[in-house]
């Protein structure tokens, strides 16, 4: 999930941070400039790891702030494809099931990745697997919000955000402004056996457990009509 990523960049520091020990002063400049940012087909950076290589540090004509190539590893979260992640229902929508990890939450699973059959309840706000049972009929399940659930990564996605300036005019009323991009967004699916809600697996464990006779030595289930 957490990735090491090997960067390389120029970092500034201004005089007024010149009381301050060279490591210490980039340090604090670098997680002020990427901690929580996404970068372009790396990753969301959280923190830190450690600075690997300084170069000497210079000052340009007309600006009294020094700058160092600084060689570093930083934290990022970059989970990989056909990883196992758990986190929380944040919204349900009819594109699917929207779910957080709580530092992260632009994750969609989509509709055709849910259990088969599902559908989405209008009034309720959330997704219904219909479980089937043994005599044809099914039990509902509810994907309701803030339940833990169990996902694979299926897919990500990599958009550039560069900052724009505010709609002028007509634009800001349209209805056909552009939507503000989302720089990096996973996809993911629970359309396997052992994933979904972690309270579907509990409750089958459970009931397997009651099923089980505490007396023998197998683990065959517990056959009532015996």
């Amino acid at each position: 999930m957490f990735v090491l990523a090997d960067l390389k960049d120029t970092i500034r520091i201004p005089p007024e941070q010149f009381h301050l020990k060279l490591p210490d002063a980039i340090k604090d400049e670098i997680n002020r400039k990427l901690a929580n940012k996404v970068l372009l087909n790396v990753g969301l950076c959280i923190a830190l790891r450690d600075i690997k290589k300084l170069g000497d540090s210079i000052i340009l004509p007309g600006d009294g702030a020094s700058h160092t190539v600084v060689h570093y590893r930083y934290i990022v979260f970059r989970p990989m494809i056909g990883e196992v992640l758990t986190a929380k229902i944040r919204s349900c929508s009819r594109e699917g099931v929207h779910v957080t990890l709580g530092f992260f939450d632009d994750i969609l699973i989509p509709a055709t990745a849910l259990q088969h059959p599902s559908r989405y309840e209008e009034a309720e706000q959330a997704w219904v697997w219909e479980y089937p049972l043994e005599d044809g009929g099914h039990h509902d399940l509810f994907m309701d919000i803030n339940n833990p659930i169990k996902f694979k990564v299926t897919g990500e996605t990599f958009e550039e955000s560069s900052p724009i300036g505010p709609p002028v005019g007509d634009e800001a009323n349209s209805a056909n402004a552009a939507d503000p991009k989302v720089p990096y967004r996973i996809t993911g699916a629970i359309n396997e056996s052992g994933l979904g809600l972690l309270s579907w697996w509990d409750q089958q464990n459970q009931d397997d457990d009651e099923n089980v006779d505490p007396e023998e030595e197998t683990e065959e289930p517990f056959d009532e009509n015996e």
